[in-house]
């Protein structure tokens, strides 16, 4: 991202990035510094730490991680299939039709077995708290109250609590795919965002 960024000579960015892409938005922000950004959006962040450690009581533990590497490996069409309802919060009254819950899961089957589980795993054990705490452009927070992917207490809402300048907004019937069954609320937010 950097490269690509220094390459176009982009100024004045707004970053928008949700679930994981909120950590690779922050470790730019860490390492390159904050000249070129003008604000961030975080939409269904899986920050700030997911793991559970001495410090990080709240989190998950290793064996929930691995857990889920094995479920995935076991039969991976089946793995996003069994959670495609919860990840539109579907039984909270978002119509998500078959055609499109049938996209998303052949988008997440089109990607590398391989680079999923390592992509989870990287952002099972990143700690990024301190990395948050450091950031002082304007960040918009997203987060379904119903995301069972980030549960809103290890994730939105702790970054919240750590971000110094940020706009926090929850949606109460929201899961992890917030993208497309709050896509009308969540442009105009983030529309407005970048406006002020």
């Amino acid at each position: 991202m950097a490269t690509l960024i220094e390459q176009l000579d982009l100024s004045d960015i707004t970053f928008v990035a949700r679930s994981a892409g909120c950590g690779e938005v922050t470790r730019y922000l860490a390492r390159h510094g904050e000249q070129r950004a003008a604000r961030a959006g975080f939409l269904a962040t899986t920050l700030p730490f997911l793991k559970l450690t001495e410090d990080n009581p709240d989190g998950l533990p290793e064996a929930a991680c691995e857990a889920a590497v094995t479920q995935f490996r076991t039969d991976r069409p089946k793995y996003f299939a069994d959670r495609a309802q919860g990840y539109f919060a579907t039984h909270l009254g978002n119509h998500v039709s078959p055609a499109l819950i049938d996209n998303e899961l052949r988008r997440c089957l089109s990607a590398s077995p391989m680079a999923t589980i390592e992509v989870w795993r990287a952002g099972f054990h990143a700690d990024q708290r301190a990395e948050l705490g450091a950031i002082t452009i304007p960040v918009l927070i997203v987060h379904g109250t119903a995301d069972q992917s980030a549960p809103i207490g290890l994730t939105g809402r702790r970054s919240a609590e750590l971000v110094p300048d940020n706009i926090y907004k929850e949606y109460p019937t929201a899961g992890h795919g917030l993208y497309v069954t709050h896509a009308a609320q969540l442009n105009a937010d983030l529309l407005d965002f970048i406006k002020n």
